[in-house]
């Protein structure tokens, strides 16, 4: 049993959207903890809470009731979340690269305006980093010095990275990052996920892409309807599947791990009659 202290950490997080007939539950006491350095999926269709549980982890939106704490501290206890200087510390990459650059900013502009907030330092200086975490993110020069406009969907993701890593952070929450870019983009960029896992960074990947999950993670929530359903690493979950809902997830992966599933599922189907 690993008893080491998590990162962060949900308790009991619900999240509930107007008030009377019209409210709506979007999360519902749900928990979930990620360690340092780990990789950690929350899976789920279109309208199951994900995004939202996510934008609570990030400190974006308030839980209406539960808390999260970081490295043991309730993130919402002060005025703004994240206080006493740990803002910078948790990051996120939403879904859009484009909705989320500023068209009339090139991207090492873009990185270098990011850079100069969080670390404090000089305009040169904060040029020159903007263009090494840039080229690390396989940015070169050429396309460092264009608008989000005269990039790719990949490219301009990348550059939502390298902004997002400019703060430093302990932890990178992207929100479906790959859904908007083609299948090229979408392994270089599981690639450079790679290496800031090998580097020590702890990312937690929310998706409705099963296979970038699988490829990705270690440990997987499945969400349906604002619960929390089945948890557990990721192999367990893939392999043996203990909810209804889990199993029709994987028996939809198009290809082979989809094809397995349906097999297994019809097999048990079989020896139920």
């Amino acid at each position: 049993m690993n008893t080491e202290t998590p990162l962060i950490e949900a308790r009991n997080l619900s999240v509930t959207f107007g008030s009377g007939a019209t409210q709506v539950r979007a999360v519902s006491d749900c928990s979930i903890a990620v360690r340092a350095g780990e990789s950690v999926g929350v899976v789920g269709e279109s309208g199951s809470g994900k995004s939202t549980l996510a934008r609570v982890l990030a400190g974006l939106q308030r839980p209406t009731s539960g808390e999260v704490l970081f490295r043991g501290e309730n993130v919402f206890r002060r005025g703004r979340a994240y206080g006493n200087g740990t803002r910078n510390q948790v990051q996120m990459v939403f879904q859009d690269p484009y909705g989320s650059l500023n068209p009339q900013l090139t991207g090492v502009s873009a990185v270098a305006e990011a850079v100069r907030v969080h670390q404090r330092v000089g305009r040169g200086e904060g040029q020159a980093r903007a263009l090494d975490l840039l080229q690390r993110m396989g940015i070169g020069t050429t396309d460092a010095v264009k608008k989000p406009q005269q990039l790719s969907g990949g490219q301009r993701q990348r550059v939502s990275v390298a902004r997002a890593l400019s703060a430093e952070p302990s932890l990178l929450l992207a929100d479906e990052p790959t859904s908007a870019i083609d299948q090229s983009a979408q392994a270089q960029l599981l690639r450079l996920f790679l290496g800031l896992l090998r580097d020590g960074l702890a990312i937690v990947l929310v998706s409705h892409d099963l296979g970038v999950i699988r490829y990705l993670t270690t440990r997987v929530y499945v969400m349906q309807s604002g619960v929390i359903v089945e948890s557990g690493e990721t192999e367990s979950v893939f392999n043996d599947p203990q909810e209804d809902y889990t199993k029709e997830l994987i028996a939809s992966i198009p290809g082979e791990m989809g094809r397995a599933a349906r097999e297994r599922m019809q097999r048990q189907m079989d020896a139920s009659v």
